[in-house]
């Protein structure tokens, strides 16, 4: 972008004129650069075994990097090798975890459901779990499955999961007023989102310290924060009354 520095359609003289300049450029930037930061202050990642062993200190030293989804499991039999030691390393490094399922429509969701409740634990979750519905299920999704195992994944971790999918399943599918309360997250390598979305993938071939290789780089909407995709705080427990040391 150019700027043009006049005044009352007159060129500015080279004496002070660079001052005026100068404080514009200035203006502009210290108004721009709140948005920029704050898109990074809400980066993330997502993981899985491709990535390999991640050295995850290494990956909280970038101050941009604030919270990764862990992929856990697929279908009714597939586990992660490296979900474990994934979601408890980048814990300690003091990252916000999440843990995602990759849905799969060869089998029920019951049976899904029992394999990811054998790996995915609700008090080692900082942020909602997710659906990952790939987008090669576009046209083809069988709702009735997912509806049931969206149900179920609510039951058993108390939060509405998030919904990972393409733009076009999520047109196809996801765009009703049926689903308007979950949130979104989209996959799109080539531009802003034209859908609703809460969390965007904006890539898949980013680089940062501690992982080889290329890893998912996620965005928030500037709408959005983590909060709104946090795991609800568990109730405390109510006070039993101990009547043992009572008078009788």
């Amino acid at each position: 972008m150019r700027y043009n520095c006049k005044v009352k359609g007159e060129r500015l003289k080279a004496r002070g004129g660079w001052r005026i300049c100068l404080l514009v450029l200035l203006a502009l930037t210290f108004t721009l650069s709140p948005l920029t930061l704050s898109a990074q202050r809400t980066r993330g990642i997502d993981v899985s075994k491709f990535q390999g062993t991640i050295n995850w200190s290494k990956v909280a030293r970038d101050s941009t990097i604030t919270f990764v989804y862990v992929r856990a499991t697929e279908g009714t039999s597939i586990q992660d090798a490296y979900y474990k030691s994934n979601i408890s390393k980048a814990k300690k490094a003091g990252l916000l975890v999440g843990s995602y399922h990759v849905y799969s429509s060869k089998t029920t969701a019951y049976q899904q459901m029992g394999n990811l409740r054998k790996l995915i634990k609700k008090n080692e979750q900082d942020l909602a779990p997710v659906l990952d519905i790939e987008g090669h299920h576009a046209g083809r999704l069988y709702m009735e499955r997912v509806d049931k195992l969206l149900e179920l994944m609510e039951k058993e971790y108390g939060v509405k999961p998030v919904i990972y999918t393409s733009e076009r399943v999520y047109k196809d599918h996801f765009s009703s007023k049926k689903y308007a309360k979950y949130h979104i997250f989209i996959a799109n390598y080539r531009g802003y989102p034209k859908t609703r979305f809460t969390l965007w993938q904006y890539t898949e071939t980013g680089h940062c310290p501690g992982i080889k290789g290329n890893v998912d780089f996620i965005r928030i909407h500037r709408d959005h924060s983590l909060s709104d995709i946090k795991m609800p705080k568990p109730k405390p427990k109510p006070k039993v009354e101990d009547t043992t040391a009572k008078d009788k």
